[in-house]
């Protein structure tokens, strides 16, 4: 495959996470796997970029300001337009274990923070069926 035929097949993946050293470091290893990464501070900016952007997978934080993930996941999942783009929720244990209960019928996975690259690139390669 070329590089040129390359560009035309990357998977993009809106990444949302308050903590600005963390998008980066997981931008920068995401693009190195051949990834298109959008990254994203706030749910808010989450809903902006999931409709213009149309990502194939959205990685979300639940803690973040303006506007949290739990209210931007169910956002998502009640807009018609946004409701098939499959999300791995990122954040850290007990709030995800708190929250497991509500959201776990609207996202496809979970990785705990702190976490290893490999886990969540694991995960978002099963949730892509690459």
């Amino acid at each position: 495959m070329t590089q040129k035929s390359r560009r035309w097949k990357l998977k993009k993946i809106l990444l949302v996470d308050d903590e600005p050293e963390l998008r980066t470091a997981v931008k920068i290893r995401l693009e190195v796997e051949g990834y298109k990464v959008i990254p994203a501070s706030n749910g808010r900016e989450c809903l902006e970029l999931a409709r213009s952007e149309n990502p194939d997978l959205i990685i979300l934080d639940l803690m973040m300001p303006v506007m949290d993930g739990y209210t931007a996941l169910r956002r998502l999942k009640e807009d018609p337009e946004l409701s098939h783009i499959p999300v791995i929720i990122l954040s850290i244990k007990e709030k995800i274990k708190m929250e497991g209960l509500f959201i776990s019928d609207l996202v496809e996975d979970y990785v705990e923070k702190p976490f290893e690259t490999e886990e969540l690139l694991t995960k978002i390669r099963a949730v892509l069926g690459e």
